[in-house]
């Protein structure tokens, strides 16, 4: 009755649409920390630039995906 399932596969996600993803939702918390006042005055006024820091590093990435090179599907 213990009947394992063998063994867990990875599933195949697109490294690039995963990047893309994550680009979205950084786009959006920068669009909310802009829009509310309190999430970026004071002492999080680097919340913002927090979002803008990860939004460049985020389509480097995509660049390089893209290039062929970073995607998992190819590693060994």
């Amino acid at each position: 009755m213990n009947e394992s399932p063998g063994e867990l596969q990875p599933l195949s996600v697109s490294s690039a649409t995963v990047t893309l993803w994550g680009l979205a939702c950084w786009a959006v918390a920068l669009v909310v920390t802009l829009v509310v006042p309190s999430l970026h005055e004071g002492d999080r006024h680097w919340w913002p630039w927090t979002c803008v820091a990860a939004i460049v590093i985020g389509s480097l990435g995509y660049g390089f995906i893209r290039r062929g090179r970073g995607n998992a599907a190819g590693a060994t």
